[in-house]
């Protein structure tokens, strides 16, 4: 059975948006399975009134990080208002005020420190407090609907890559948390879901028969969607995790590491559907740009035995263990929080309290009550 998001049954559900001045959250993966933009079939068959712009912008032509800001889409002169200003990630009054209603269209990794999701539950918490309707277009998660890792994020430890007690992988499709949130959060929000359909929660991307559209350039293959739930964490420490190669998130490295030796270090443990080679790399840009790193590509042999979390926290540890010069970077912002302890939703990797084996017992025991708390939003 042919798997379908929820752009692809646009028109299933046309009662939702006809006479409806419609605006539209979307980046480049807001495809149908012909590879059709819901831009395009929004334009041509409703009134889209206007486009709001995640990062990187709704054509995808803005770097991570790059503020944007409000503009005229060239293609369909529709107004284009920013929600990644300087000053705020929120839709203001302003911009809801041209609209009827508001779909949210983007391709999640289904991976807490992931922003799409976060623009889209701000988003859904402006609708509610402005009394806008919000449409959630479905989408798979690729990571499947069933695994659940990583520790839940900890009151006090709130930011854009994080903003909801989720695990690492939580294991829900973007209208699944968009109603756990909405839910437990109280918003009351007039929220719709466009579901998928022909989707098995068990199923990872591969399994689809769908085409892998990046949902951001560093992450250009289900590989790299399947080990970021791990080699992100490096984000937040001294390490390259391969920004400004190839390989982003697949290689990790630095001008101090030894290949051969953390690669043999690692392949020694035998950690579960994956193995470690050494490699030698030098960035273009980010950390190290034009430095010569070594490290290691992680390359995973079993999609389903594989568990990126406990993989790219055990590779941190024993990086931290062999290298004095490494370190976690400091906060990016004054009185904010190192980066590390956002990515961890905790201060556990930078206070090093506990030893490896009980951290990531701790991990099974949150995911596995997340596991059962997250039942209750499954819509299929």
């Amino acid at each position: 059975m042919r798997v379908e998001n929820g752009a692809d049954r646009i028109v299933d559900y046309s009662k939702l948006f006809k006479g409806k001045k419609i605006g539209l959250i979307t980046a480049p993966t807001g495809l149908t399975a012909d590879l059709v933009s819901t831009i395009q079939i929004f334009k041509e068959n409703f009134h889209l009134a206007a486009l709001f712009s995640p990062e990187h912008g709704v054509r995808g032509n803005l770097a991570a990080g790059a503020e944007v800001e409000t503009y005229q889409d060239p293609l369909t002169g529709v107004p284009v208002y920013s929600m990644y200003r300087k000053d705020s990630k929120r839709m203001t009054p302003e911009m809801l005020d041209e609209v009827d209603l508001v779909v949210y269209d983007i391709q999640d990794v289904g991976v807490r420190y992931y922003t799409f999701i976060y623009s889209m539950l701000y988003a859904l918490e402006d609708c509610a407090q402005a009394g806008k309707p919000f449409v959630v277009l479905d989408r798979i998660n690729p990571l499947d609907g069933v695994t659940v890792e990583g520790n839940v994020l900890k009151p006090g430890y709130e930011s854009f890559i994080g903003n909801f007690p989720l695990c690492v992988r939580y294991g829900l499709t973007p209208g699944e948390v968009a109603g756990m949130v909405n839910d437990r959060m109280g918003w009351n929000a007039d929220l719709h879901v466009v579901p998928c359909k022909g989707w098995e929660r068990s199923q990872l991307f591969p399994e689809t028969g769908r085409i892998w559209i990046h949902p951001s350039l560093n992450i250009p293959r289900f590989e790299t969607a399947l080990l970021y739930g791990g080699t992100c964490l490096f984000e937040g420490t001294n390490l390259s995790e391969g920004r400004g190669t190839t390989f982003p998130f697949e290689m990790i490295g630095a001008p101090f590491i030894e290949p051969e030796r953390l690669a043999d270090e690692m392949n020694g443990l035998d950690l579960p559907g994956v193995k470690f080679r050494p490699v030698y790399f030098t960035p273009t840009t980010s950390k190290f740009q034009g430095e010569l790193c070594g490290g290691v590509q992680l390359y995973v042999t079993d999609l389903r035995a594989f568990h990126a979390v406990e993989t790219g926290v055990t590779l941190m540890y024993t990086i931290k263990r062999n290298y004095p010069e490494f370190s976690y970077l400091p906060p990016i912002r004054v009185n904010s929080r190192p980066f590390i302890d956002l990515l961890c939703g905790d201060r556990l990797y930078r206070e090093g309290t506990m030893d490896l084996p009980e951290l990531l017992e701790s991990f099974r025991e949150e995911s596995r009550i997340f596991s059962l708390e997250k039942k209750k939003y499954h819509l299929y």
